[in-house]
Parts: structure tokens; sequence; C-alpha cells
């Protein structure tokens, strides 16, 4: 029945793994599908629910109420941006571009490197869903205290407040939503968290588009920060009705809890089945009750061995080359529409908002192939699709002098790159950190690549707008060089996590040569049978 050499299998899915074999013979056509090399891929060859199964559709609301942080965070990173170059936000806190918005604007980031430090205790000590639930509150208030501003030291005290609620969101929101869903969609259920920064991205852009001319006097900046505490407030009535991670209820002894939580979504309401049956058995082996995720100061799983250095790496990895990709355009694309000759506010608006229906509708394309073409081959053709957007911004931008035409070709690849950045980089920048890192150092792990990411992205917007200032179109070779730089790291340093469950990926690390074991496949026969009714 089994037949195995060392780079390519062919297994039985369903009689080795399960002991089925007996009940499944004569039922069905079998046929021979190529997947990753792992038992969950093999038997999600044969059990994989459909989209619309009884257990999906019951935990489609209950990954609702997670995506909702990841919306929060969409409100500040396309708000501030655009009430930047709003007139009356200006007279009230004496704003410029190049440098005093610049600060406005990075001070949030000092507020994110507070938080990283109390973000994953606080999800491994509390919980997932209460560590979302603080969160949120910690969210609205930065929101009330900058929305209220009055000064600029008001402006500055809730932007910090704000920073450090946002980066609170992360480790609970992003662990919660990789642990709960169901391992054959993870891909989707995950790029579709991070997708949903742009509900927030939208509301807030477009907001400002409508009432920048219409509305007149402060409230015309006031009500886009506001509306920030939306999603929060959503968050706060429904976490307390869904239900706990397993993995989290797993690692403080609480396996029954776990096990119902499992059979209810991701088994169609049966414990025995084989889905639920390999997740429970690989985390029985792979979590550890007593665990550095239990210590709030122990921070060592992230670098104790080759192979958790390697995936904290990979973290690093992602969060860099997902900041240094462009400069950060939601806070600056009014200063690239005036290099281009449109000074309209109402037109560089327009232009700021029209951003995230692009990236919106990229990353709700993107999402869909994740699963099926892997994380590595789509990370490489979306960096070599941006990098050659990049190129021609370059060369537009140095050309464009006296022909406005040239700037505006140069702005519209801009709109490209951020289609192909957000088709793939979008849902694997919580995606791939979140999978990469093992359990008991996951929250802590994401709260590092939450305080990495924002030091990046501090660095890109506090030195952009100056750069782009002070030498023009030659701050974008920059940009060129990391973009094509990362090409080559993803290829020779990123594992392949697709097709397999959260603790197989574990396995991997484990292996002398990580990059080569994730790449390696399987061939699994795979007999139809009639749907089983559960």
């Amino acid at each position: 029945m089994e037949k195995q050499t060392q780079d390519d299998k062919v297994v039985a899915a369903h009689v080795e793994e399960q002991d089925m074999g007996s009940d499944l013979e004569g039922h069905g056509a079998k046929h021979v599908v190529t997947t990753q090399d792992s038992r969950f891929a093999a038997i999600n060859a044969q059990y994989k629910p459909h989209p619309l199964s009884r257990g999906l559709l019951m935990l489609y609301p209950i990954l609702f109420v997670a995506f909702m942080n990841s919306a929060a965070n969409g409100f500040d990173g396309n708000t501030f941006g655009g009430v930047s170059s709003i007139p009356d936000f200006q007279a009230r806190f004496g704003t410029n571009v190049a440098s005093s918005d610049g600060f406005l604007a990075a001070i949030y980031i000092l507020g994110n490197v507070l938080g990283s430090f109390f973000a994953g205790p606080l999800a491994d000590r509390f919980g997932r869903k209460r560590g979302m639930f603080v969160a949120n509150i910690v969210v609205i208030i930065g929101s009330v205290v900058q929305a209220a501003a009055m000064q600029r030291r008001d402006m500055i005290a809730g932007r910090v407040v704000l920073g450090v609620g946002s980066v609170l969101l992360g480790p609970s929101a992003q662990s919660y939503t990789v642990e709960i869903s169901h391992p054959a969609y993870r891909g989707v259920m995950m790029g579709l968290y991070n997708g949903c920064y742009f509900i927030g991205a939208i509301v807030s852009t477009w907001l400002e588009y409508g009432i920048v001319d219409d509305v007149s006097g402060e409230i015309n900046w006031r009500i886009p920060m506001a509306t920030q505490g939306i999603p929060c407030i959503i968050v706060l009535v429904f976490v307390w009705f869904i239900p706990e991670s397993p993995r989290w209820l797993m690692s403080n002894g609480r396996e029954e809890e776990a096990l119902k939580i499992l059979a209810k979504y991701h088994g169609e309401g049966d414990p025995e089945h084989p889905v639920v049956q390999i997740e429970m058995a690989e985390m029985r082996e792979a979590i550890n009750t007593s665990g550095s995720d239990k210590k709030w100061y122990d921070y060592r799983e992230l670098f104790n061995s080759k192979g958790a250095r390697h995936r904290s790496f990979l973290v690093l990895c992602i969060g860099f080359f997902g900041q240094i990709d462009l400069p950060p355009t939601s806070y600056y694309m009014p200063l690239m529409a005036q290099t281009a000759g449109i000074v309209s506010n109402k037109q560089q608006l327009l232009m700021n908002a029209l951003q995230s229906p692009v990236m919106t509708i990229g990353t709700l394309l993107g999402v869909n192939f994740i699963d099926r073409y892997g994380r590595r081959p789509m990370l490489m053709g979306s960096s070599t699709i941006c990098s050659i957007c990049v190129l021609v911004v370059i060369i537009c931008s140095a050309q464009q002098a006296g022909h406005p035409s040239v700037g505006l070709a140069g702005i519209s690849f801009v709109y490209v790159f951020l289609f192909a950045f957000a088709f793939v980089w979008t849902p694997c920048q919580a995606l791939y950190p979140s999978e990469v890192l093992s359990y008991n150092a996951r929250a802590k792990g994401l709260a590092m690549s939450g305080l990495w990411l924002n030091i990046v992205s501090f660095i890109n917007t506090y030195a952009a707008p100056v750069g782009i200032t002070n030498s023009g179109w030659h701050f974008y070779i920059l940009y060129l060089a990391i973009d094509v730089a990362g090409i080559a790291f993803i290829y020779f340093t990123f594992v392949e996590t697709k097709g397999r469950s959260l603790e197989e990926i574990d396995e991997i690390f484990n292996d002398p040569h990580p990059v080569k074991a994730s790449l390696r496949k399987q061939k699994v026969i795979v007999q139809e049978v009639p749907e089983i009714q559960y």
C-alpha cells in the first residue's frame, strides 16, 4: 500500500493513518494527488471540508470578531496621512510634511515599542480573548484622546496610547486566528485577517475625502480620528461569545475543552474526525504545558536553538521586506502627488483614498492562491513585480520635470505596485510569522514582530519625507535595491508552510536543512467516498 523513497512518497491517506481502509473499500474511484510531505496533507487530501460546510459556517462569524482587530489598525494606517494634509489640522498643530509631520506620524511608533513588551505576556497569561479585550480598551482610549486633542501635546499623548493599544492587538488576535482556523484554509483565513486592515483604511480615507470640502471647521479631521473606535466596540461586545483558542486551552491543561472546540468547528461535531484526531495528537506532542509562554520574562524559545533562530530570522525578514518596499504611501501620497504637479487638496485626498480599494481587491484575490501555490513562489513573484514597478517609478520621476504626464505614469505604477504587494505580501505579513513560530513562542514572537515592524516603520516614516524632499527620485533607488535583495532572501531562507498543520511546521525546523525539507513532496492515493454525515 505504501511505497517511499527519500524525496517522493506514495501513501494512502485514509488507510494507515486512520485505520479506516476496510470501511472504504469499493466506494468510488481512486486518484493520486501531489501534496507537501506531511501527515496532515495526506489527511487533508481525503477530508478537506467544503467552504460552506456546517463547521466552517459556524467558524466564520468567530473569525470576523478577530478580524476587527486588524480593521482597527487599518484606520490609523491611513487616517493620519489624510488628515495631515487638511488645512484645519495643520492650523491646529502646525505640521508640515518634511519634518514636523514626520515626527507626529512616527510618535505612534513609540507607543508600539512600549506596548510590545506587554503584548506577548498578555496573550499568553490571560488568553487570546482577554488579550483582545484589553487591547481594544486601550485603542479606544487613544482614539478618544487623539480626536479630542486641542494642543500638540494632547495629540502626542493620544498617538502614544493608540500605538500601545494597536501593538497589543497583534499577538492576541493573530495568534487566535491562526490557532482556531481550519488547517485546510489557514492561508485564506489569515490572509483575510490582514485584509480586513483595509476595512478601516477604506472607511477612514473615503470619509476624509467626502467631508474635507463639505464640512467646515476642525470636525473634518476629528471625525475620521474618532471612527477608529468603531471596530473596537464590535470586539468588546462579541469577544465574550467566541470560544478560546484550542491551543491556548491545551497549553493550560484544558484538553477536553480544546477537543470540543476542534470537533465543533473542524470535525463537523465529531471528536473522532480524522482531522480533529491528528490535530489533537500533534498538539499533545508539540505544546508544552510548562513552557516559556507561562513566564512573562522568558523569551529564550525565540533564540535557544538553531531552528528557533531561523524562525525569528524569518519573522524579522517578513517585517523588514514588508515595510521597506516603498515610502509609506498612505502617509505621503499627497507629497508624491505634488511632485507630479497635482496641487488640489481634494485630488490628493482622492489619490490617497484610492489606495485602499486597490489593495483590498488585490488582497481578496490573492488569498485564494496562497494555499494553492504556496508562500515562497507567491512572495518571490510579488516581489519581482514590485521591483519592476519601483524601477518604472524611478525612471518616470527622473523624467517628469516639465512633463506632468510622465509623473502621472509613475504614480500609476505605484498603484500597480500596491496591487501586486497586496496580492501576496498583505496576507503573508500576518500569516507567515504566525505559522513559523512555535506555540510556546508565538505570542512573544508576534510581539517581537510588532516591535521590529514598527522600528522599521519608524525609520521609513520619519526618513522618507525628508529623503524625498532632499533627494527627489534618487531616494527610490534604495527601495529598488531592497526589493531585489528580498527575492534572494526568500529563495534561500524561507521555508514552505503550505499544506502543513502548525505542529508539523515545527518539524521542518528540526531538520538540518529546513528549506529543502519544506519542499519535499509526497503522492497521496485518494479514494472518493460518499460524504459522511456527522
